[in-house]
Parts: structure tokens; sequence; C-alpha cells
């Protein structure tokens, strides 16, 4: 199993910025992703990452949302701006040796604990 530990969240009013970082001791994973989920609501894909590849968005993170790998630190990276009230969530990093994509959580057995995303307005 793989562990996983995200940071960098915290509150911002909207239009502000954030980077999110996900750091991992397991080097080369095929699938780094973010998803993310408010009190009542489901676990939703911001952005997925294969190794070597592309990040793929979210509708709702393009154009907004940057998501880097730094392989040399085994850390994914998620750059927040322009957040709007509506991003506030508790982000999670997950990771997947299988499957790459943003459309279901089902997809990604290891999970991090989270950190907290508060927008005002």
């Amino acid at each position: 199993q793989v562990h996983l530990l995200e940071s960098g969240g915290g509150s911002v009013q909207a239009g502000g910025s954030l980077n999110l970082s996900c750091t991992t001791p397991t080097k080369g994973l095929y699938c780094m992703a973010w998803f993310r989920q408010s009190p009542g609501k489901e676990r939703e894909g911001v952005a997925s990452f294969v190794l070597l590849g592309r990040a793929v968005y979210a509708d709702f993170a393009k154009g907004r949302f940057t998501a880097t790998r730094d392989y040399a630190k085994n850390t994914l990276h998620l750059q927040m701006n322009n957040l709007k009230p509506e991003d506030s969530a508790m982000y999670y990093c997950a990771a997947s040796s299988t499957r790459c994509t943003v459309q279901t959580s089902d997809a990604f057995p290891d999970w991090g604990q989270g950190t907290q995303v508060t927008v005002s307005s």
C-alpha cells in the first residue's frame, strides 16, 4: 500500500490562490491524482497525472488549476488560482498502479488523509 501525505491547504478569499502538495516515499507511481469532497457531497475528481505524461482535469478545474509532478521529490502539486467558494472542500491525494482517471474515485486504492481548503466570499 502506498503512503500519501497532503499539505498546503488553508483559508483564502475568493480570487486567491493555494498550492497543494502530495508527497510519497514511493517512486514512479503510475498515476497520482487529486480528488475533493465537501460535506454531504460525493467525492469528485480534480486532476489526474499519469507517469511521464500530462495532467487531465475535471471541467471545473480547466484554466484555473495546474497539476504538476516532481519526480525527484516524489511529489504531486496542485496550483489553484482564482479560487471560488464552491472550491471549498477536503482535497485528497490518490494513487493507482492500473488506472488514471478523474471520472471515478473507485479507480484508486491508495489515499491520503486530505488537506482542507476553505474559500470565503
